[in-house]
């Protein structure tokens, strides 16, 4: 019988109030995915009733570094969060530093609710991949242990890429490459700052720039909004579309392939090797989410040791395939 009033509890205690062997707390505390859902929720409900929480010490005996890392994304399928996240693990790991993995789906709450269990969990550091609406007085106590990704929070090390330039460098290839002069344009709703309006705008001020009509469409960030604003779209005769992603992309494609419509050419912010293998007809910006993996994971390695202010690093990409 365990006396949980007169003693921190350890790991074999909760393993032992639980049911199931210390490896298996073990593992449900560093978010492996491999273990039993059913398990998982036990065993976290048992951390969560006795307030439990890891020593250092008992994680290094465990195996486990002294340093961990919280990286918080918006989607777990997003290619461009994932291309980022797989050039930030292996810094981590030569740095014995073990990553937890979160999403958010664009949800305020569940920030609040990530960053109150990697304070529980005492993470060294958290990336996040940033939204629009985010909170920024939630975050406060994170300022110098956090890097931001993909958009500016004030106050905060961010890491951003540049939207403007590749819609620019895109309608450039459509206009003053292929002498398009009806290009359209399929994006996100412009409450997302980044990847709908900032891009958006930059379409409209080309277009304006350039003496051209613009025709838009705007929806949601995924391929079944892409086809379905194909559809719309392709009613003003385009000679080209431009797409605000590669999943808006993969959506405008299927629409076209499935209407046999060959003669418009189609673009996208951002690569996916699926969409390029499926359709390699289609042209892409790559924005450099590696390149603001690496430059996010040694920043945050870098703010262990010292006091890092608040920045806005823009990374460039000229890659035009």
């Amino acid at each position: 019988m365990i006396n949980t009033d007169k003693k921190k509890l350890t790991i074999n205690d909760i393993a032992k109030l639980c049911g199931v062997g210390k490896s298996t707390v073990s593992r449900v505390i560093n978010q492996d995915p491999m273990v039993n859902e059913e398990t998982r929720q036990k065993v976290n409900q048992i951390i969560k009733k006795y307030q439990f929480t890891p020593s250092k010490s008992a994680r290094a005996m465990r195996g486990y570094s002294n340093r961990s890392f919280g990286i918080i994304m918006t989607r777990l399928d997003s290619y461009a969060e994932n291309q980022a996240v797989s050039s930030m693990l292996p810094i981590f790991y030569e740095n014995n530093i073990d990553p937890i993995i979160l999403e958010t789906q664009f949800k305020q709450e569940k920030i609040e609710e990530h960053l109150k269990m990697l304070a529980r969990q005492k993470v060294d550091g958290i990336v996040l991949f940033a939204f629009s609406g985010i909170d920024t007085n939630k975050l406060v106590e994170w300022k110098q242990k956090m890097v931001v990704i993909a958009r500016p929070l004030e106050g905060f090390v961010s890491i951003c890429h540049d939207d403007d330039n590749a819609v620019k460098n895109l309608m450039h290839y459509f206009h003053g490459q292929k002498k398009h002069d009806k290009i359209s344009y399929v994006g996100i709703n412009i409450h997302d700052e980044t990847t709908g309006l900032l891009r958006y705008q930059s379409y409209l001020q080309y277009c304006e720039q350039h003496h051209l009509t613009p025709h838009a469409r705007l929806g949601e960030l995924n391929y079944q909004s892409g086809y379905l604003l194909a559809k719309e779209i392709v009613t003003t005769s385009p000679q080209a579309i431009l797409c605000a992603t590669d999943s808006l992309a993969f959506g405008v494609q299927k629409y076209l392939s499935e209407q046999k419509m060959t003669h418009i050419d189609v673009a996208c912010i951002g690569r996916n090797d699926l969409l390029t293998f499926l359709f390699p007809q289609t042209k892409f910006y790559r924005l450099g989410f590696r390149e603001s993996g690496k430059e996010a994971a040694n920043i945050l390695i870098k703010m262990q040791k010292e006091t890092i202010p608040p920045q806005k690093i823009i990374i460039s990409s000229d890659s035009l395939n």
